[in-house]
């Protein structure tokens, strides 16, 4: 400002030397633009052709001139009747970069600065250069960088122009040696200081930064000071100084904050006043501070939410509840008014969306709840948001409302989405010591062209399986939610020179599915496929077991039609990294009549996500599987028994191990544990019961024949499976939609039926996992260590799995 009243000065003085009598101007002409059109020039010029110009008129006409910031000089002179204005023109900036930033990111500066008047293309102004200076340091400051230099420098350039570089150099933030809360005698430092965001160095520090003093921080630190005393009945606590002193060194801060406890209060009374729009009874069942109880803030904070919630699900979107305390100090007793302001009630005129450049607004436009033309329901809003998120189409989605200019009971709401990939795609080449060389391909999306519908093609191939798959599905076959979807699929497996149980399928199978909403929560899937599966077992290399199976069926080809009927519970708030709510489902898949084979199996998975404060998140889940063969083209109990006596009079010494290990499902239906997506540290498929080729036992180690084979993994009827994952909120991982990092524990294993169940049997591992959401399709990557196994198991642990390309 100094500067500016300088430049006006000067003005001012050359003015009063430019005297001349009074004229009428008959025309203007200005000399000396370059860049500044005459135009611009001639809309902040308070003088126009025909009118009389005296001193004092010069005056004001150079004052404003000099006010644009265009011109670091302003010369008035005369021609006749014409009016001549020379100017100089101030240099325009042609560059400006950021050196030395870390803390800062050069983005936010530039966009702070641009706000000032500083960026690429505007006038370049040494005053304002001089504010940015000032402003960067006090940001610096602000996070406790107290070394900090901020050094700009201009280059004069060609045609008027400069290059401005600010070189900062941001030295390290300013450790706090000690933090002392005076005062406090209720409560010790460490429970009062339990949740602060500021501490003095510990062994932590290193990757909370808790030890780096800000000044927001310690201002949220006292924040939350006052609350902890406000919930326990002090009311009428207080922060009475704080004071902050720092080293001669500038790298150690020394804070003090001096406190006034004051004394607990009860609440005396409560009462409900203003237009409460609803029933008083029923408001009241909204309020948490109940006459009696101990003063709490954060109870009082929670009722006027619950008001302002429920006003505002019935159209009174800018509804104000004031609580409004009154202490007596003498008898330590608070009387309690919460005031209702609900302001006029609004319908919602138009729903606009914003930022979806592939996806058609009827897309979005049929998850929201909120309805033009009815009233404003801040629930619904809510849930419009969660099914959006929950389509997985877009990294962020933000909803804002704004009345309607001119009137006081419309709003708009915009809907603002960015979008992310909806799809992946996979191309990968591999190799493992059971499967040899690993070629996979595949192409998914889940929105396609921006219809909602998904789509997906996949293909694999290795040493000893090959598959192939298509999926289609459409989620809105009908306005009410009725979806429709296609399943085809071909698969090849000869597991003859593997560790698993030696066998080979060729199977094919179409099915088509419908999915049924019967709630905001809740929905069906009901579906019908056939399959058509060609099973080959090797004599002298299959487990008996399973050639005794087939011989019963006596059929190699299985022909099947299945029904499926499933039911889901989701209030998940999230697609990719929810961190609420959860997901209970259960579904049945049905051999039925006129299968090779009868059989049913019922699935059952329930999991749920626990924010737990500072950016944690917990995750529980739990999955049970059982299956079992069902009327006479089961294996019935008559048959089995035969064929055990047979089994006997060959060899009397095995025969209880072939009826121990009759199959209650067809083998090649059976569950399975281990793997990246299960039980992880185990090799996928590999835990449960095996079995060794000629129907006797492994021994403890897992092997056969006295140590010549391993046992073959064959799966079983009952699976049980449990994990607990900690999401951990790591400083490098801000975006949890990106990639987030997971500590975990996994416990489990599969049962030949569930009547074999058997607690000390599961298996148990515990690792690190990181999921991230890379450009072309989702990856997991985890570093298990099992904890938990038996002898046998060693040759199936693995310590690093991943998997590429798919969704999870």
């Amino acid at each position: 400002m100094k500067r500016i009243a300088a430049l006006i000065l000067l003005a001012s003085l050359s003015a009063n030397a430019f005297a001349f009598d009074p004229f009428v101007v008959s025309d203007i002409r200005i000399d000396g633009l370059s860049r500044i059109s005459a135009g611009t020039v001639y809309n902040y010029l308070p003088i126009n052709k025909g009118d009389q110009l005296t001193n004092d008129g010069a005056q004001r006409a150079i004052r404003a001139l000099y006010r644009t910031k265009f011109f670091s000089d302003v010369e008035f002179d005369r021609e006749g009747s014409i009016l001549v204005i020379k100017v100089v023109e101030r240099p325009s900036i042609a560059k400006l970069t950021l050196r030395g930033n870390k803390d800062i990111k050069t983005d936010d500066l530039k966009k702070g600065l641009k706000e000032i008047g500083l960026t690429e293309g505007e006038t370049f102004d040494r005053l304002a250069l001089d504010n940015v200076q000032q402003e960067l340091i006090r940001q610096y400051y602000n996070r406790g960088k107290y070394n900090v230099s901020v050094d700009p420098h201009v280059t004069r350039l060609d045609r008027n122009r400069v290059a401005v570089e600010i070189e900062i150099r941001e030295g390290k933030a300013a450790k706090i040696k000690e933090l002392n809360i005076l005062g406090n005698h209720a409560f010790t430092d460490k429970q009062i200081r339990d949740g602060f965001e500021s501490d003095t160095t510990n062994w932590m520090s290193w990757y909370s930064k808790d030890d780096q003093y800000s000044r927001e921080k310690l201002s949220g630190d006292l924040e939350k000071l006052q609350s902890y005393y406000m919930d326990r009945g002090y009311a009428d606590f207080g922060v009475d100084s704080t004071q902050v002193a720092i080293a001669p060194d500038k790298r150690a801060m020394y804070i003090d904050a001096s406190i006034k406890e004051g004394e607990i209060y009860k609440v005396a009374d409560v009462k409900l006043l203003g237009d409460l729009i609803l029933p008083e009874k029923t408001m009241r069942q909204l309020v948490f501070v109940k006459a009696g109880e101990t003063f709490n803030r954060a109870a009082v904070e929670a009722s006027t939410k619950a008001i302002k919630a429920v006003l505002a699900n019935i159209g009174y979107a800018y509804a104000k509840v004031t609580p409004i305390p009154k202490l007596d100090k003498e008898k330590r007793t608070v009387d309690l008014t919460l005031y209702v302001e609900p302001g006029q009630r609004v319908y919602v005129r138009r729903v606009v969306f914003q930022g979806n450049t592939r996806t058609e607004d009827g897309v979005l436009r049929r998850e929201m709840r909120q309805l033009e033309g009815s009233w404003y329901s801040q629930a619904a809003i809510d849930r419009s948001k969660v099914r959006l998120q929950r389509l997985g189409y877009f990294k962020t989605v933000d909803v804002d409302k704004k009345l309607v200019p001119g009137t006081q009971d419309k709003v708009d709401v915009t809907v603002k989405v960015e979008e992310q990939s909806a799809g992946s795609m996979q191309f990968g080449i591999g190799y493992s010591q059971y499967s040899g060389i690993i070629l996979n391909a595949s192409v998914s999306q889940n929105n396609l062209f921006g219809s909602g519908d998904s789509f997906s093609i996949s293909g694999e191939r290795s040493s000893y399986y090959t598959r192939l798959g298509l999926n289609y599905y459409n989620p809105y076959l009908t306005d009410s939610g009725i979806g429709i979807g296609y399943s085809a699929s071909y698969s090849k497996t000869d597991y003859g020179n593997t560790d698993f149980a030696n066998y080979a399928t060729s199977a094919k199978s179409f099915s088509t599915y419908l999915g049924i909403p019967i709630s905001e929560t809740d929905g069906l899937r009901v579906g019908l496929g056939i399959s058509s599966n060609k099973v080959n077992l090797f004599p002298g290399y299959s487990p008996l077991v399973l050639i005794d199976y087939q011989n019963e069926i006596g059929n190699k080809t299985i022909h099947t039609w299945t029904g499926t009927l499933g039911w889901n519970h989701d209030t998940r708030n999230g697609y990719w990294a929810p961190t609420r709510g959860g997901l209970l489902s259960a579904s049945t898949d049905v051999a039925l009549p006129g299968s090779t084979v009868q059989y049913w199996k019922l699935t059952t998975e329930a999991n749920h996500y626990w924010p737990i404060g500072k950016g944690f998140v917990l995750y529980l889940d739990g999955q049970v599987g059982y299956g079992k063969t069902y009327g006479k083209n089961g294996i019935s109990d008559d048959a089995y028994d035969a064929l055990a006596a047979a089994s006997k009079a060959d060899n009397p010494s095995q025969s209880h191990i072939i009826t121990d290990m009759r199959q209650d499902l067809p083998f090649w239906q059976n569950y399975y544990a281990g793997g990246v997506r299960d039980v992880r540290g185990f090799q996928d498929n590999t835990l449960g019961p095996r079995v060794c080729i000629d129907g006797s036992a492994p021994n403890a180690g897992g092997m056969c024949n006295n140590g010549a084979y391993y046992a073959q993994p064959i799966g079983g009827s009952f699976k049980v499976l449990g994990t607990a994952q900690v999401f951990l909120p790591l400083p490098f991982l801000k975006d949890v939609n990106t990639a987030r990092v997971s500590w975990f524990m996994d416990v489990g294993n599969v049962y030949k039926d569930y009547k074999s169940f058997d607690a000390s049997e599961l298996r148990a591992s515990t690792g690190i996992s990181l999921q991230w959401q890379a450009p072309i399709g989702p990856l997991i990557i985890s570093l298990a260590v099992p904890f938990r196994s038996k002898d046998a198991d060693r040759h199936y642990e693995e310590r690093i799995q991943f998997t590429f390309g798919s969704q999870f």
